[in-house]
């Protein structure tokens, strides 16, 4: 079985931390391989000093749904400690949640796709920490959809958002204590980072052969299944069609109103490891809420052979060709981001829209990445904790 970060510093009796004040930023998938959550694990730990709490996007028990659904701030009042929201008035940890405390522990989930916001609000945290010269710790943990696969095109400089602030691929193949190891580096930063690393976890391994338990790491990341899909449908939120959110399978089912099932079947044909199974659905909230919307669903059948940014674009290729007169991108404001368009934040510039909208195929256009990958492969390996 894998040990997590965590699960590494339980073994060891939490050795680092001792004589410390420290914070801890995690939310509900912050647990242990038995499934007790950090907070339980650090309040009972003796020989240091737990001061605060600090949580990401959706809340640190994971209850807010959506982009831009801020949280607040409370107190703890059975641990008597402040727990602070960073997604709320502030997304960058102020002086004053930090003061008193000489070392912040991170032990966030991540899905393996550049999107996913924890990762920026833990190299917030960070980039604040090396400036006041506090020690921070990363318990790392598994990337789920593997730590060899990469895919997609990287951020071109003036298209950092909170989807995305730092040139990564979109499926980059690395664990989260990696990525703050190489931004840590690659930016200069000067301060103390430890990343507490995993145990017996290999590159090529998914989250299903970790022995370790999924517990949802935000409210429409349900299931592993999911993040195998994800990185690729999270760019349908860059659009008017559904992506999901208010059944039960978010992003694995998507549609709209307008759309056409079996024209959808024929153009999805022959894609290498997805079964494309016609379907409708009836979201009970998000996009096009309490209608009928014809679209379907993938199920991913060799997720080795299987590319998610890949499959997402002949979906926007066929949507484009098929419903341009229904076809829309959504409008701003997203994550942050009150002028771009979403889907250009996402896709890290306005390339790759424009060349759908001209009508250029999805197969030209995913070799127009081709290099930026290769070049992102040679660069992460001076990163990589696990060989």
């Amino acid at each position: 079985m894998v040990l997590s970060g965590l699960d590494v510093l339980i073994e060891k009796d939490f050795d680092i931390l001792k004589a410390s004040s420290v914070g801890l930023l995690v939310n509900q998938a912050s647990v242990d391989r038995t499934l007790v959550h950090a907070i339980k694990r650090f309040s009972m730990a003796k020989g240091f000093k737990l001061k605060a709490l600090f949580g990401p996007q959706h809340g640190i028990d994971g209850h807010t749904q959506d982009n831009m659904i801020e949280w607040e701030g409370y107190e703890d009042e059975k641990l008597s400690v402040p727990v602070y929201s960073l997604y709320g008035d502030t997304r960058i940890p102020s002086d004053e949640m930090l003061e008193g405390i000489d070392t912040i522990v991170i032990d966030l989930p991540d899905v393996g796709a550049r999107y996913y916001t924890f990762l920026w609000t833990s190299l917030f945290m960070l980039e604040k920490c090396c400036e006041k010269g506090i020690r921070v710790v990363v318990l790392d943990r598994p990337n789920p959809i593997n730590g060899i696969s990469i895919e997609g095109p990287s951020i071109e400089k003036g298209y950092e958002s909170f989807v995305g602030l730092y040139p990564i691929p979109m499926r980059h193949g690395m664990t989260i204590g990696e990525l703050l190891t190489m931004m840590y580096l690659e930016k200069g930063l000067k301060g103390k980072l430890i990343v507490v690393t995993m145990k017996n976890w290999k590159r090529s391994m998914w989250f299903d052969e970790t022995g370790l338990p999924w517990v949802m790491p935000s409210p429409n990341m349900p299931t592993f299944d999911t993040s195998i899909v994800y990185p690729g449908m999270c760019l349908i939120e860059g659009t008017q069609i559904s992506e999901g959110r208010g059944t039960t399978r978010p992003f694995e089912l998507f549609g709209a109103p307008y759309m056409d099932s079996s024209v959808l079947e024929r153009d999805l044909q022959g894609i290498p490891g997805l079964f494309f199974r016609p379907a409708s659905f009836q979201p009970s909230f998000q996009k096009h809420a309490g209608k009928i919307c014809y679209g379907g669903q993938l199920h991913v059948t060799d997720r080795n052979a299987f590319e998610s940014v890949f499959t997402t674009l002949r979906i926007l290729e066929s949507a484009l060709k098929n419903n341009r007169d229904e076809f829309k991108w959504k409008n701003p404001p997203y994550e942050y981001e009150y002028e771009k368009l979403p889907i250009d934040i996402l896709f890290g510039s306005d390339t790759i829209r424009k060349a759908l909208e001209a009508g250029e195929k999805a197969d030209d256009i995913r070799r127009s990445w081709i290099k930026g990958e290769n070049e992102f492969r040679k660069r992460r390996q001076d990163f990589l904790l696990y060989q």
